[in-house]
């Protein structure tokens, strides 16, 4: 995946874009208009329907020279929508490098790579994204919406530590129940023939919002899926239902109410529940709690690929 280069990703005809009713007007910049540089991170090349938000600033999140994964970010929240990315098991450990931020959010004629930090951080940065020193001034953790343990090679691990690819998240969700989900979708990825699709994003806060540092939106829940269109066949019983597709909807507030993710009566994770769930019951969700008239549609043909599953 990480060889892929940009003059070889396909383009694709314009995707209906959704306003989401808490931003205002569409901001359309010059890192990417519609992620037409890096469309082979989506399912069939189309990103989600019904679910890019208005002053949302797509980008294709480059690193040394090569785009990494897609990421809907929003320069006034400073936080992502969501990451799409293509799932690859890490062949290493998890990087220890220095955070880094999108120049082109800073000025569209910056060059495109993401790059470290510089001390001291300029105001123009600090104006255009979250930088470091937010989450360092909050209780909250750096929270991945790509995680670097889906990714395999070295360099792509790196490239998840932009913070264009981090939400404020409750240590008992980041380290707790998320954590598991995510590992789960790393086994299921054992069953892949081919890509494993992902996307993974937040749900905000319905009224009032939360902010740390009174600059980066603490999002209520987060959300992922999975696309695998080609998956070996048969299954283990218990994971029949888990494939082509499946999603889940997890607590980043314990005192949330329990509509969307029920808490349990007792345990070390309570409040920080995950719930697991069909596609369409994600999308449902989606197109409710974003007061949406129209249907999310994560993956292009609910991730129904028209080839047969691989027989053993």
């Amino acid at each position: 995946m990480s060889q892929i280069m940009k003059g070889s990703l396909l383009s694709c005809s314009a995707v209906l874009l959704l306003l989401l009713p808490w931003f205002g007007g569409l901001a359309v910049g010059k890192i990417s208009k519609d992620f037409s540089e890096c469309l082979y991170y989506f399912y069939k090349n189309i990103p989600p329907r019904g679910i890019i938000g208005a002053n949302y600033q797509p980008i294709c999140q480059e690193y040394n020279n090569i785009y990494r994964f897609a990421t809907l970010y929003h320069k006034w929240y400073k936080t992502p929508l969501f990451s799409a990315y293509i799932l690859s098991k890490a062949d290493g450990p998890r990087p220890r490098v220095n955070w880094m931020y999108e120049p082109q959010l800073v000025n569209p004629y910056f060059p495109p790579d993401m790059r470290p930090f510089p001390e001291p951080v300029p105001k123009d940065v600090i104006e255009s994204q979250a930088v470091d020193n937010d989450y360092k001034l909050s209780k909250l953790t750096r929270g991945h919406l790509n995680p670097s343990m889906h990714q395999m090679g070295e360099e792509d691990r790196i490239a998840t530590f932009t913070l264009t690819n981090i939400v404020p998240q409750e240590k008992g969700s980041n380290s707790g129940l998320w954590n598991d989900w995510e590992k789960k979708v790393l086994q299921r990825k054992n069953y892949c023939i081919g890509p494993m699709y992902v996307i993974t994003g937040v749900i905000p806060y319905m009224s009032p919002s939360h902010w740390i540092n009174n600059r980066v939106a603490v999002p209520e829940y987060i959300w992922s899926a999975y696309c695998c269109p080609e998956y070996s066949k048969p299954l283990p019983d218990h994971l029949e239902m888990f494939f082509p597709t499946y999603g889940a909807v997890g607590r980043n507030y314990r005192n949330s109410g329990g509509e969307i993710v029920p808490t349990a009566k007792t345990g070390e994770n309570k409040g920080y529940e995950v719930s697991e769930m069909p596609l369409e019951t994600l999308e449902g969700i989606l197109s409710n709690r974003l007061n949406q008239n129209r249907t999310v549609n994560l993956f292009d043909s609910k991730c129904l690929n028209a080839k047969k599953p691989i027989e053993n």
